[in-house]
């Protein structure tokens, strides 16, 4: 079962993650800050990563490069989501391989998550 790692410290888009995600077949873990965001991410092993921009601590952008930088870390896929309207520009300086606008619905999660994963949707 595929494990995605989702940052956000908004706990209501935690959920609702975490509900889509499992109802599609995902393990899901959350977290509401990216403090310890390295040794999180060895000790739950995910498939993919969600990091939100403005996660507390030290904020996706610059959790998402340590992600990327680490050689533990660096192949994981990470999706970064926002409601900015940069979000393009912010997810290429994080250094993410894919994002995704807020709000979102539940097709394009699904579909961002089974790309990043190299399946298609349907196959979820």
């Amino acid at each position: 079962m595929p494990r995605i790692l989702i940052f956000d410290d908004d706990t209501d888009i935690l959920e609702l993650c975490s509900i889509i995600l499992g109802s599609k077949g995902f393990e899901t873990i959350a977290k509401p800050d990216s403090k310890s965001v390295i040794e999180e991410i060895i000790e739950a092993a995910p498939d993919v990563i969600l990091m939100d921009n403005w996660i507390p601590g030290i904020g996706g952008v610059k959790a998402t490069q340590l992600i990327k930088g680490h050689p533990d870390t660096g192949t994981i896929p990470v999706i970064f989501f926002s409601a900015n309207n940069n979000i393009e520009d912010l997810a290429k300086e994080a250094q993410a391989d894919y994002y995704l606008k807020k709000p979102f619905d539940i097709t394009e999660l699904a579909s961002i998550v089974a790309n990043a994963l190299g399946k298609t949707s349907d196959t979820l």
